[in-house]
């Protein structure tokens, strides 16, 4: 057994990292800190791990929990995570990051979108913890960045397509929807029942939301030439799930059986990456609960665009099961183990 730690275990990611975790065959969670329910048991926060965990919430005191894990999650906001990892990574801990902290490349396009960043010794060794692209890497990894959100439906989306350049890059238009759970647990104004229920709206229009240089990043390598795209995010009323409709338009005249046997063949050994058949479109009811990503690809031979639509649990696939299927890879696990969850339909 390895034992775990999670920094954040009381925001949605964290509680969704200790339900995953406390099913995981070959992991025992010995540390969960939550600086505002410091003293208090995790299932007094959520009810919903009543004889589940006898957890304890601590307070984040790293050279006070260093000795007593073996992995890291830190499952905190961006400039927090930054503060926090070089403690455990300097003791030999492996650390998967959750944050935004460790994903991007540049430390000069981190602290553009984000802030100055105190840790930049380290983003040499950081891994971009996307199984289905940097496996191999992941492997010897130390320090993965788990990826966001809105990047993992999209690039999942996207690969295929700018691996076998059918597409102009130029022409790239992602237009995603998200439940208000990513918005995180604390309150806001934005995410009261009353300010989300019967609407849906846009937000960080016009490449403003902080994902943007992520995902033109990881595009950016699988095309192999500077990509850079229009992403605009919306809110759901829903708890979870995200759906990425992507579109662009193609250089090479493909026809739609060309298409589907192009993603068909590139996601045939990704038990997680299941792409629609029959005409089937995705939805996020399909996946929710699970770390599966649901792909479905359609040709619009009128307009010469092909038209990438792809659904995820934004809090599994999306983060906390990302995570751990990054863990596993990262200790040696089969890369699917603790995380063969059906999806909850209804």
């Amino acid at each position: 057994m390895i034992r775990a730690g999670i920094i954040g275990a009381s925001g949605y990611t964290g509680v969704e990292l200790s339900r995953l975790l406390s099913r995981h065959p070959k992991v025992e969670i010995a540390v969960a800190t939550s600086r505002q329910y410091a003293g208090k048991m995790l299932s007094e926060v959520y009810p919903s791990l009543t004889g589940v965990t006898g957890l304890v919430c601590e307070d984040v005191v790293p050279e006070n929990l260093v000795d007593r894990v073996d992995v890291l999650f830190t499952a905190v906001p961006h400039q927090t995570a930054m503060d926090i990892v070089p403690v455990f990574l300097e003791a030999g801990k492996k650390v998967i990051d959750l944050s935004a902290d460790f994903r991007i490349d540049d430390p000069a396009v981190y602290e553009e979108w984000y802030q100055p960043h105190t840790a930049t010794q380290y983003f040499d060794e950081a891994v971009y913890g996307l199984p289905e692209l940097n496996r191999e890497k992941i492997s010897g990894a130390r320090l993965v960045a788990n990826p966001g959100c809105y990047p993992t439906s999209i690039i999942l989306g996207m690969a295929p397509l700018l691996r076998e350049g059918i597409i102009d890059v130029s022409t790239i238009i992602a237009d995603s929807k998200s439940g208000t759970s990513g918005a995180g647990r604390s309150a806001q104004v934005g995410s009261l029942f009353c300010e989300v229920a019967d609407g849906f709206r846009a937000y960080k229009v016009g490449g403003q939301h902080r994902h943007t240089p992520e995902i033109e990043q990881e595009l950016t390598k699988l095309a192999g030439k500077d990509i850079v795209i229009s992403f605009t995010p919306h809110l759901l009323p829903v708890s979870r799930g995200i759906l990425s409709t992507i579109y662009s338009t193609m250089v090479k005249k493909c026809t739609q059986e060309d298409i589907d046997a192009i993603y068909d063949n590139y996601y045939a050994n990704e038990y997680f990456v299941r792409v629609c058949k029959g005409g089937a479109l995705p939805s996020t009811q399909n996946v929710r609960g699970s770390n599966f990503c649901d792909i479905a690809v359609k040709v619009d031979p009128r307009t010469g665009r092909v038209i990438v639509l792809s659904v995820i649990d934004n809090l599994v696939k999306g983060a906390a099961g990302q995570a751990i299927q990054n863990m596993n890879l990262v200790c040696g696990f089969d890369e699917g183990l603790g995380l063969d969850i059906v999806p909850l339909f209804p």
